[in-house]
């Protein structure tokens, strides 16, 4: 998640970057790239919490922790996936105006 979030503001730097640099036309390649790169990581992230979310509270180090939930961050971890990868189609689809 932490790396999602590094593509994320990388992202954001480099679609200003081409804002400036692409011809009139052409598309935001790399920032779509870029963004869809972030999307996957937000996708590992919550699929590794959620298949391992038992194994994760039955641990050798973690024996106080019987019970435990993710409340309402599990949630947002999939409403982020789904909102980067609308992003990063929005920016693939998206083309520089004058």
């Amino acid at each position: 998640m932490i790396l999602s979030t590094i593509l994320c503001c990388v992202a954001f730097l480099v679609f200003i970057l081409q804002l400036f640099r692409l011809k009139q036309g052409e598309r935001f390649v790399l920032t779509s790239t870029i963004q869809l790169l972030s999307c996957l990581c937000v996708m590992m992230a919550a699929s590794i919490y959620t298949n391992r979310h038992e194994d994760l509270h039955r641990s050798v180090g973690y024996e106080f922790v019987v019970s435990g939930q993710y409340g309402y961050s599990f949630i947002l971890a999939w409403i982020a996936f789904a909102f980067t990868l609308i992003s990063g189609v929005m920016y693939l689809v998206l083309r520089k105006r004058k």
